[in-house]
Protein backbone atom coordinates (compact mmCIF):
# COMPACT_ATOMS: atom_id res chain seq x y z
CA UNK A 1 0.00 0.00 0.00
CA UNK A 2 1.47 3.44 -1.00
CA UNK A 3 0.02 7.16 -1.07
CA UNK A 4 0.81 10.02 -3.07
CA UNK A 5 2.31 12.13 0.18
CA UNK A 6 5.13 8.80 0.25
CA UNK A 7 5.98 9.39 -3.30
CA UNK A 8 6.41 12.71 -3.05
CA UNK A 9 9.82 13.11 -0.60
CA UNK A 10 12.75 11.24 -0.39
CA UNK A 11 13.55 9.05 2.59
CA UNK A 12 16.15 10.46 5.19
CA UNK A 13 19.17 8.31 4.55
CA UNK A 14 21.35 9.72 7.31
CA UNK A 15 18.88 7.67 10.62
CA UNK A 16 20.37 4.77 12.07
CA UNK A 17 18.32 2.16 14.78
CA UNK A 18 19.18 2.71 18.53
CA UNK A 19 22.14 0.78 19.60
CA UNK A 20 23.37 1.53 23.15
CA UNK A 21 21.89 3.51 26.19
CA UNK A 22 21.36 7.43 25.47
CA UNK A 23 20.21 9.98 28.25
CA UNK A 24 18.29 12.79 27.00
CA UNK A 25 15.76 15.19 28.59
CA UNK A 26 12.79 14.16 26.69
CA UNK A 27 11.98 10.93 25.37
CA UNK A 28 9.89 11.07 22.55
CA UNK A 29 8.06 8.01 21.40
CA UNK A 30 6.73 8.30 17.56
CA UNK A 31 7.54 10.39 14.44
CA UNK A 32 4.29 11.10 13.15
CA UNK A 33 2.91 14.78 12.40
CA UNK A 34 2.40 15.01 16.87
CA UNK A 35 5.99 13.33 17.77
CA UNK A 36 7.60 15.71 14.78
CA UNK A 37 5.95 18.99 16.12
CA UNK A 38 6.66 18.61 19.55
CA UNK A 39 10.47 17.86 18.39
CA UNK A 40 9.94 20.84 16.59
CA UNK A 41 9.04 23.27 19.47
CA UNK A 42 11.47 21.79 21.89
CA UNK A 43 14.20 22.07 19.76
CA UNK A 44 13.58 25.95 19.70
CA UNK A 45 13.77 26.26 23.66
CA UNK A 46 17.30 23.91 23.37
CA UNK A 47 16.52 20.53 25.26
CA UNK A 48 18.34 17.67 24.13
CA UNK A 49 15.45 15.51 22.82
CA UNK A 50 15.68 11.92 21.57
CA UNK A 51 12.82 11.28 19.19
CA UNK A 52 12.19 7.07 18.82
CA UNK A 53 10.34 5.47 15.85
CA UNK A 54 9.31 2.03 15.03
CA UNK A 55 9.20 2.25 11.21
CA UNK A 56 10.41 5.57 9.32
CA UNK A 57 9.94 9.14 9.52
CA UNK A 58 5.85 9.35 9.14
CA UNK A 59 4.77 6.11 7.53
CA UNK A 60 1.63 5.21 8.82
CA UNK A 61 -1.21 7.32 10.04
CA UNK A 62 0.40 10.80 8.88
CA UNK A 63 1.82 8.88 5.26
CA UNK A 64 -2.42 8.48 4.94
CA UNK A 65 -4.01 10.96 5.86
CA UNK A 66 -5.49 13.63 3.28
CA UNK A 67 -3.95 16.59 4.80
CA UNK A 68 -7.03 19.10 5.40
CA UNK A 69 -5.92 21.85 8.27
CA UNK A 70 -9.32 22.57 9.30
CA UNK A 71 -11.41 23.73 12.65
CA UNK A 72 -14.35 22.09 10.62
CA UNK A 73 -14.32 18.17 12.25
CA UNK A 74 -17.62 17.30 10.52
CA UNK A 75 -20.83 18.62 12.15
CA UNK A 76 -19.11 18.47 15.16
CA UNK A 77 -20.03 21.68 17.35
CA UNK A 78 -23.74 21.16 17.99
CA UNK A 79 -22.57 18.20 19.33
CA UNK A 80 -20.16 19.66 21.59
CA UNK A 81 -22.49 22.31 22.98
CA UNK A 82 -24.91 19.81 23.64
CA UNK A 83 -22.53 17.33 25.35
CA UNK A 84 -20.34 19.90 27.30
CA UNK A 85 -21.37 23.63 27.30
CA UNK A 86 -20.79 26.34 25.09
CA UNK A 87 -17.51 27.19 26.99
CA UNK A 88 -15.77 24.02 25.91
CA UNK A 89 -17.39 23.99 22.34
CA UNK A 90 -15.70 27.56 22.17
CA UNK A 91 -12.34 26.54 23.81
CA UNK A 92 -12.17 23.27 21.14
CA UNK A 93 -13.24 25.83 17.89
CA UNK A 94 -10.38 28.40 19.33
CA UNK A 95 -7.80 25.73 19.83
CA UNK A 96 -8.00 23.95 16.37
CA UNK A 97 -8.40 28.05 14.58
CA UNK A 98 -4.98 28.67 16.25
CA UNK A 99 -3.68 25.10 15.18
CA UNK A 100 -4.11 26.37 11.75
CA UNK A 101 -2.65 29.76 12.29
CA UNK A 102 0.26 28.11 14.06
CA UNK A 103 1.31 25.47 10.90
CA UNK A 104 0.53 28.67 8.97
CA UNK A 105 3.05 30.60 10.39
CA UNK A 106 5.53 27.92 10.88
CA UNK A 107 5.38 27.44 7.52
CA UNK A 108 6.09 30.68 6.71
CA UNK A 109 8.92 31.44 9.39
CA UNK A 110 11.08 28.13 7.98
CA UNK A 111 10.08 28.93 4.52
CA UNK A 112 8.70 25.30 4.33
CA UNK A 113 7.72 23.97 0.41
CA UNK A 114 4.83 21.47 1.41
CA UNK A 115 2.37 22.94 -0.96
CA UNK A 116 0.33 25.00 1.62
CA UNK A 117 -3.03 26.50 -0.05
CA UNK A 118 -5.63 28.58 1.49
CA UNK A 119 -8.76 27.17 0.89
CA UNK A 120 -12.50 27.40 2.14
CA UNK A 121 -14.11 23.74 3.56
CA UNK A 122 -17.60 22.57 3.11
CA UNK A 123 -19.79 20.36 4.68
CA UNK A 124 -22.67 19.86 2.50
CA UNK A 125 -25.41 17.30 1.63
CA UNK A 126 -27.57 15.88 -1.06
CA UNK A 127 -30.61 15.71 0.83
CA UNK A 128 -33.41 18.03 2.01
CA UNK A 129 -33.65 16.31 5.25
CA UNK A 130 -30.17 16.60 6.11
CA UNK A 131 -30.50 20.91 5.67
CA UNK A 132 -31.63 21.12 9.31
CA UNK A 133 -28.73 19.41 10.63
CA UNK A 134 -26.64 22.40 8.44
CA UNK A 135 -28.37 25.05 9.46
CA UNK A 136 -27.69 24.10 13.51
CA UNK A 137 -24.19 23.58 12.70
CA UNK A 138 -23.89 26.99 11.36
CA UNK A 139 -26.16 28.79 14.19
CA UNK A 140 -23.73 26.60 16.82
CA UNK A 141 -20.34 27.69 15.27
CA UNK A 142 -21.35 31.53 14.62
CA UNK A 143 -22.04 31.27 18.48
CA UNK A 144 -18.26 30.32 19.36
CA UNK A 145 -17.46 33.85 17.51
CA UNK A 146 -16.90 31.31 14.33
CA UNK A 147 -17.09 32.58 10.45
CA UNK A 148 -19.63 29.97 8.90
CA UNK A 149 -22.15 30.50 6.03
CA UNK A 150 -24.71 29.27 4.22
CA UNK A 151 -24.55 28.05 0.93
CA UNK A 152 -26.12 25.87 -2.01
CA UNK A 153 -23.72 25.84 -4.29
CA UNK A 154 -19.89 25.20 -5.01
CA UNK A 155 -17.37 24.80 -7.82
CA UNK A 156 -17.63 21.04 -7.74
CA UNK A 157 -19.55 18.90 -10.60
CA UNK A 158 -22.04 17.33 -8.15
CA UNK A 159 -25.66 19.42 -6.57
CA UNK A 160 -26.16 19.81 -3.24
CA UNK A 161 -28.81 20.74 -1.63
CA UNK A 162 -26.58 23.64 1.13
CA UNK A 163 -23.49 23.70 3.08
CA UNK A 164 -21.73 25.01 5.57
CA UNK A 165 -18.50 26.42 4.57
CA UNK A 166 -15.66 27.12 6.47
CA UNK A 167 -13.59 29.86 5.26
CA UNK A 168 -9.62 30.47 5.54
CA UNK A 169 -8.78 26.40 6.30
CA UNK A 170 -6.22 25.30 4.30
CA UNK A 171 -4.47 21.94 2.97
CA UNK A 172 -0.76 20.91 2.46
CA UNK A 173 1.49 17.67 1.79
CA UNK A 174 2.11 16.48 5.46
CA UNK A 175 5.06 14.72 4.51
CA UNK A 176 6.64 17.49 3.16
CA UNK A 177 5.54 19.48 5.96
CA UNK A 178 6.73 16.79 9.17
CA UNK A 179 10.24 16.30 6.90
CA UNK A 180 10.62 19.56 7.29
CA UNK A 181 9.96 19.87 10.90
CA UNK A 182 11.96 16.60 11.82
CA UNK A 183 15.09 19.05 9.50
CA UNK A 184 14.71 21.45 11.66
CA UNK A 185 15.16 19.54 15.07
CA UNK A 186 17.95 17.80 13.54
CA UNK A 187 19.99 20.94 12.72
CA UNK A 188 19.33 22.10 16.28
CA UNK A 189 20.77 18.87 17.51
CA UNK A 190 17.50 16.37 17.98
CA UNK A 191 18.37 12.85 17.09
CA UNK A 192 15.80 10.51 15.99
CA UNK A 193 16.58 7.08 15.97
CA UNK A 194 14.39 4.79 13.21
CA UNK A 195 13.69 1.08 13.13
CA UNK A 196 13.30 1.51 16.82
CA UNK A 197 10.27 -0.20 19.24
CA UNK A 198 9.99 1.25 22.27
CA UNK A 199 8.19 -1.80 24.55
CA UNK A 200 8.01 0.01 27.97
CA UNK A 201 8.49 3.10 30.15
CA UNK A 202 9.53 2.87 33.80
CA UNK A 203 9.74 5.21 36.77
CA UNK A 204 13.44 5.63 38.25
CA UNK A 205 13.15 7.82 41.21
CA UNK A 206 12.94 11.65 39.16
CA UNK A 207 13.76 9.82 36.07
CA UNK A 208 12.13 7.57 33.29
CA UNK A 209 14.03 4.39 31.56
CA UNK A 210 12.06 3.60 28.59
CA UNK A 211 13.12 0.44 26.98
CA UNK A 212 13.73 -0.04 23.05
CA UNK A 213 15.71 -2.16 20.77
CA UNK A 214 17.38 -4.07 23.98
CA UNK A 215 18.69 -0.80 25.21
CA UNK A 216 17.75 2.57 27.89
CA UNK A 217 16.86 5.76 27.30
CA UNK A 218 17.32 7.56 30.58
CA UNK A 219 15.14 10.91 30.28
CA UNK A 220 13.03 13.48 33.03
CA UNK A 221 10.16 13.60 30.50
CA UNK A 222 9.11 11.19 27.99
CA UNK A 223 6.15 11.78 25.46
CA UNK A 224 4.04 9.04 23.88
CA UNK A 225 3.33 10.33 20.58
CA UNK A 226 2.73 6.82 18.62
CA UNK A 227 -0.34 6.09 17.13
CA UNK A 228 -1.74 4.25 19.75
CA UNK A 229 -0.32 4.00 23.57
CA UNK A 230 1.22 0.77 23.81
CA UNK A 231 1.26 0.74 27.33
CA UNK A 232 -1.78 -1.41 28.22
CA UNK A 233 -1.25 -0.25 32.21
CA UNK A 234 -1.67 2.38 33.57
CA UNK A 235 -4.24 4.77 31.35
CA UNK A 236 -6.21 1.71 30.46
CA UNK A 237 -6.34 3.73 26.88
CA UNK A 238 -7.26 -0.08 25.03
CA UNK A 239 -10.91 0.69 27.27
CA UNK A 240 -11.35 4.32 26.51
CA UNK A 241 -10.90 4.35 22.26
CA UNK A 242 -11.54 2.47 19.39
CA UNK A 243 -10.29 2.22 15.78
CA UNK A 244 -11.81 3.31 12.52
CA UNK A 245 -10.30 2.72 9.06
CA UNK A 246 -11.21 4.26 6.20
CA UNK A 247 -10.17 4.73 2.24
CA UNK A 248 -8.76 7.02 -0.19
CA UNK A 249 -8.27 6.93 -3.90
CA UNK A 250 -5.94 9.83 -6.13
CA UNK A 251 -7.04 10.05 -9.39
CA UNK A 252 -6.36 12.20 -12.60
CA UNK A 253 -9.68 13.50 -13.62
CA UNK A 254 -8.42 14.64 -16.95
CA UNK A 255 -10.09 17.92 -16.59
CA UNK A 256 -9.33 20.93 -14.55
CA UNK A 257 -10.29 20.71 -10.61
CA UNK A 258 -11.83 22.96 -8.68
CA UNK A 259 -10.69 24.87 -5.32
CA UNK A 260 -11.66 23.86 -1.67
CA UNK A 261 -12.41 21.27 0.38
CA UNK A 262 -15.64 19.31 0.83
CA UNK A 263 -16.81 16.37 3.15
CA UNK A 264 -19.96 15.35 3.00
CA UNK A 265 -22.60 15.38 5.89
CA UNK A 266 -24.51 11.81 4.45
CA UNK A 267 -23.60 8.26 4.89
CA UNK A 268 -20.78 7.37 2.89
CA UNK A 269 -19.16 10.28 4.23
CA UNK A 270 -17.15 11.11 0.99
CA UNK A 271 -14.34 14.03 1.94
CA UNK A 272 -12.56 15.49 -1.63
CA UNK A 273 -9.87 17.76 -2.02
CA UNK A 274 -6.78 18.47 -4.55
CA UNK A 275 -3.40 18.00 -4.16
CA UNK A 276 -0.04 18.38 -6.34
CA UNK A 277 1.45 16.00 -7.90
CA UNK A 278 4.47 16.00 -10.71
CA UNK A 279 3.40 18.82 -12.11
CA UNK A 280 -0.19 18.38 -12.10
CA UNK A 281 -3.17 18.92 -10.05
CA UNK A 282 -5.08 15.78 -8.54
CA UNK A 283 -8.20 14.56 -7.03
CA UNK A 284 -7.90 12.97 -3.05
CA UNK A 285 -11.44 10.63 -2.62
CA UNK A 286 -11.93 9.42 0.82
CA UNK A 287 -14.65 7.96 2.72
CA UNK A 288 -16.12 4.85 3.86
CA UNK A 289 -15.24 4.08 7.29
CA UNK A 290 -16.15 1.44 9.49
CA UNK A 291 -14.60 0.13 12.70
CA UNK A 292 -10.79 -1.54 12.21
CA UNK A 293 -11.76 -5.68 12.61
CA UNK A 294 -15.03 -5.50 10.90
CA UNK A 295 -15.39 -7.29 7.64
CA UNK A 296 -15.34 -5.17 4.40
CA UNK A 297 -15.80 -6.04 0.54
CA UNK A 298 -13.46 -3.71 -2.27
CA UNK A 299 -16.74 -3.32 -3.40
CA UNK A 300 -17.78 -1.51 -0.32
CA UNK A 301 -14.05 0.60 -0.14
CA UNK A 302 -12.25 1.16 -2.90
CA UNK A 303 -15.09 0.15 -5.32
CA UNK A 304 -17.78 2.97 -3.95
CA UNK A 305 -14.91 5.31 -4.29
CA UNK A 306 -13.86 4.65 -7.48
CA UNK A 307 -17.71 4.43 -8.91
CA UNK A 308 -17.78 7.78 -7.23
CA UNK A 309 -14.67 9.01 -9.50
CA UNK A 310 -16.18 7.77 -12.69
CA UNK A 311 -19.73 9.35 -11.91
CA UNK A 312 -17.59 12.83 -11.43
CA UNK A 313 -14.66 12.47 -14.42
CA UNK A 314 -16.00 9.97 -16.49
CA UNK A 315 -12.22 9.48 -17.77
CA UNK A 316 -10.23 9.73 -14.57
CA UNK A 317 -7.38 7.73 -13.93
CA UNK A 318 -6.56 6.09 -10.49
CA UNK A 319 -3.07 7.12 -9.65
CA UNK A 320 -3.28 5.51 -5.91
CA UNK A 321 -5.37 4.14 -3.24
CA UNK A 322 -5.19 3.57 0.09
CA UNK A 323 -6.46 3.18 3.48
CA UNK A 324 -5.77 4.92 6.91
CA UNK A 325 -6.69 3.94 10.71
CA UNK A 326 -7.75 6.80 13.12
CA UNK A 327 -8.17 6.08 17.04
CA UNK A 328 -11.46 7.50 18.39
CA UNK A 329 -12.54 8.17 21.73
CA UNK A 330 -15.44 7.27 22.97
CA UNK A 331 -16.83 11.18 23.76
CA UNK A 332 -14.66 11.94 20.25
CA UNK A 333 -12.62 14.28 22.48
CA UNK A 334 -8.77 13.91 21.89
CA UNK A 335 -6.83 12.63 25.27
CA UNK A 336 -4.20 15.26 25.58
CA UNK A 337 -1.69 15.24 29.10
CA UNK A 338 -0.68 13.28 31.40
CA UNK A 339 -0.59 9.36 30.73
CA UNK A 340 -1.42 8.34 33.95
CA UNK A 341 -1.31 10.15 37.65
CA UNK A 342 1.23 7.68 38.59
CA UNK A 343 3.25 8.69 36.01
CA UNK A 344 4.03 12.03 36.05
CA UNK A 345 6.19 13.68 33.62
CA UNK A 346 4.58 11.19 30.79
CA UNK A 347 2.57 12.59 28.42
CA UNK A 348 0.33 11.55 25.80
CA UNK A 349 -1.55 13.00 22.76
CA UNK A 350 -3.67 10.00 21.13
CA UNK A 351 -7.98 10.17 19.43
CA UNK A 352 -7.12 12.65 16.85
CA UNK A 353 -10.11 10.85 14.90
CA UNK A 354 -9.28 12.07 11.59
CA UNK A 355 -8.20 15.44 12.22
CA UNK A 356 -4.82 15.38 13.46
CA UNK A 357 -3.46 17.89 11.46
CA UNK A 358 -4.58 20.44 13.78
CA UNK A 359 -5.10 18.33 16.98
CA UNK A 360 -1.78 17.44 16.79
CA UNK A 361 -0.77 21.21 16.99
CA UNK A 362 -3.06 21.91 19.48
CA UNK A 363 -1.77 18.46 21.36
CA UNK A 364 2.03 19.92 20.99
CA UNK A 365 1.51 23.06 22.61
CA UNK A 366 -0.18 21.89 25.61
CA UNK A 367 2.61 19.38 26.36
CA UNK A 368 5.45 21.76 25.55
CA UNK A 369 3.50 23.82 27.67
CA UNK A 370 3.18 21.14 31.26
CA UNK A 371 6.95 20.50 30.60
CA UNK A 372 7.65 24.54 30.99
CA UNK A 373 4.88 24.35 33.97
CA UNK A 374 3.07 26.88 31.81
CA UNK A 375 -0.60 26.91 32.42
CA UNK A 376 -2.07 26.66 28.80
CA UNK A 377 -5.61 27.03 28.43
CA UNK A 378 -7.08 24.47 26.61
CA UNK A 379 -5.42 21.84 28.34
CA UNK A 380 -8.81 21.23 30.66
CA UNK A 381 -11.18 20.62 27.93
CA UNK A 382 -8.71 17.54 26.80
CA UNK A 383 -7.53 15.69 29.93
CA UNK A 384 -6.22 12.47 29.50
CA UNK A 385 -7.72 11.28 32.38
CA UNK A 386 -11.15 12.56 32.76
CA UNK A 387 -14.02 10.16 33.00
CA UNK A 388 -16.38 12.27 31.13
CA UNK A 389 -15.70 9.85 28.43
CA UNK A 390 -17.46 6.80 29.19
CA UNK A 391 -20.70 8.61 29.37
CA UNK A 392 -21.21 7.64 26.11
CA UNK A 393 -22.40 4.16 27.94
CA UNK A 394 -23.80 2.92 24.35
CA UNK A 395 -20.49 3.16 22.49
CA UNK A 396 -18.97 1.54 25.48
CA UNK A 397 -20.97 -1.14 25.56
CA UNK A 398 -20.42 -2.25 22.25
CA UNK A 399 -16.81 -1.80 22.27
CA UNK A 400 -17.04 -4.11 25.19
CA UNK A 401 -19.17 -6.59 23.64
CA UNK A 402 -16.99 -6.62 19.99
CA UNK A 403 -13.83 -7.00 22.34
CA UNK A 404 -15.62 -9.87 24.75
CA UNK A 405 -16.72 -11.82 20.94
CA UNK A 406 -13.39 -11.88 20.01
CA UNK A 407 -11.95 -12.42 23.45
CA UNK A 408 -13.50 -15.57 24.20
CA UNK A 409 -16.91 -16.60 22.23
CA UNK A 410 -15.26 -16.60 18.47
CA UNK A 411 -12.28 -17.99 19.48
CA UNK A 412 -14.40 -21.00 20.79
CA UNK A 413 -16.37 -21.48 17.53
CA UNK A 414 -15.41 -23.71 14.67
CA UNK A 415 -13.83 -21.99 12.23
CA UNK A 416 -15.86 -22.33 9.19
CA UNK A 417 -13.26 -21.72 6.46
CA UNK A 418 -11.88 -25.14 4.10
CA UNK A 419 -8.12 -24.52 2.97
CA UNK A 420 -9.48 -25.54 -0.28
CA UNK A 421 -11.92 -22.82 -0.26
CA UNK A 422 -9.63 -19.89 0.00
CA UNK A 423 -9.05 -18.26 -3.54
CA UNK A 424 -5.12 -17.23 -4.79
CA UNK A 425 -4.40 -13.53 -2.84
CA UNK A 426 -6.64 -14.52 -0.24
CA UNK A 427 -7.11 -15.42 3.24
CA UNK A 428 -9.19 -17.17 6.41
CA UNK A 429 -8.93 -18.96 8.98
CA UNK A 430 -9.33 -22.31 9.17
CA UNK A 431 -8.93 -25.43 11.94
CA UNK A 432 -5.91 -27.71 12.06
CA UNK A 433 -5.76 -29.86 15.07
CA UNK A 434 -8.29 -28.24 16.96
CA UNK A 435 -5.84 -25.21 16.70
CA UNK A 436 -7.30 -21.56 14.71
CA UNK A 437 -4.54 -20.62 12.05
CA UNK A 438 -4.45 -17.77 9.54
CA UNK A 439 -4.12 -18.69 6.03
CA UNK A 440 -2.94 -15.95 3.07
CA UNK A 441 -2.38 -17.31 -0.20
CA UNK A 442 -0.66 -15.19 -2.56
CA UNK A 443 -1.46 -14.92 -6.34
CA UNK A 444 0.60 -17.91 -7.70
CA UNK A 445 -0.43 -20.01 -4.59
CA UNK A 446 2.36 -19.89 -1.81
CA UNK A 447 0.97 -19.90 1.25
CA UNK A 448 1.49 -17.84 4.83
CA UNK A 449 0.52 -18.81 7.89
CA UNK A 450 0.12 -17.61 11.27
CA UNK A 451 -1.97 -17.70 14.53
CA UNK A 452 -4.49 -15.21 14.28
CA UNK A 453 -4.10 -14.29 18.32
CA UNK A 454 -3.57 -10.70 18.25
CA UNK A 455 0.15 -10.05 20.21
CA UNK A 456 -1.54 -7.04 22.58
CA UNK A 457 -4.33 -9.17 24.44
CA UNK A 458 -5.18 -11.94 23.23
CA UNK A 459 -8.35 -11.07 20.84
CA UNK A 460 -9.22 -13.22 17.57
CA UNK A 461 -8.39 -11.40 14.31
CA UNK A 462 -10.21 -11.49 11.15
CA UNK A 463 -8.82 -11.06 7.75
CA UNK A 464 -9.10 -7.59 5.71
CA UNK A 465 -9.76 -8.68 2.33
CA UNK A 466 -9.17 -5.58 0.92
CA UNK A 467 -5.84 -4.52 2.31
CA UNK A 468 -4.77 -8.18 2.68
CA UNK A 469 -4.14 -7.95 6.25
CA UNK A 470 -5.15 -9.51 9.73
CA UNK A 471 -6.73 -7.01 11.59
CA UNK A 472 -7.89 -7.11 15.42
CA UNK A 473 -11.65 -6.13 15.93
CA UNK A 474 -10.73 -5.31 19.66
CA UNK A 475 -7.99 -2.30 19.79
CA UNK A 476 -6.87 -1.95 15.95
CA UNK A 477 -3.55 -3.28 15.59
CA UNK A 478 -3.00 -4.52 12.30
CA UNK A 479 -0.31 -6.94 10.61
CA UNK A 480 0.51 -7.86 7.07
CA UNK A 481 -0.37 -10.99 5.06
CA UNK A 482 3.20 -12.86 6.58
CA UNK A 483 2.21 -11.66 10.40
CA UNK A 484 4.59 -8.56 10.83
CA UNK A 485 3.23 -5.77 13.04
CA UNK A 486 1.96 -2.77 10.58
CA UNK A 487 0.02 -0.80 13.60
CA UNK A 488 -0.26 -0.66 16.94
CA UNK A 489 -1.40 -0.87 20.39
CA UNK A 490 0.58 -4.58 19.57
CA UNK A 491 4.27 -4.06 18.48
CA UNK A 492 4.86 -8.05 18.49
CA UNK A 493 4.11 -9.83 15.20
CA UNK A 494 2.44 -12.85 15.20
CA UNK A 495 3.71 -16.47 15.31
CA UNK A 496 3.85 -18.21 11.95
CA UNK A 497 3.81 -21.50 10.93
CA UNK A 498 5.32 -23.40 8.39
CA UNK A 499 2.95 -25.43 6.28
CA UNK A 500 4.19 -24.77 2.29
Amino acid sequence: MNSVWLDSVNRFDNLGSLNEDVEADICIIGAGIFGATCAYYLSKLGYKTIVLEKDDIATKTTAFTTGKITSQHGLFYSYLIKTFGLSFAKDYFDSNEEAINNIVNIIEDEKINCDLELQNNYVYTASASSIPAIEEEISAVQSLGGSCEFTTTTSFPFKIKGAACFKNQAQFNPLKYVHALCQKSIDRGTTFYINTVATNIEKHGELYQTFANNHIITSKYVIVASHYPFMKLPGFYFSKMYQSTSYIIAIDAKKTLPNGMYICSDVPHFSFRTAKFNGKRILLIGGFEHKTGLPVSYKDSYGALENEAKSLYPECEVLYKWSTEDCISLDKVPYIGSYSPTLPNVFVGTGFKKWGMTLSNVAANIIVDKIQNVDNKYAEIYCSSRFDAFKNFKEFKNMMVQSANSLIFNKLKPSEEDFEEIPNDSGGIIQINKEKVGIYKDVNGKVFAVKPICTHLGCLLSWNDVDKTWDCPCHGSRYDFSGKNIYNPAFDDLETYDIN
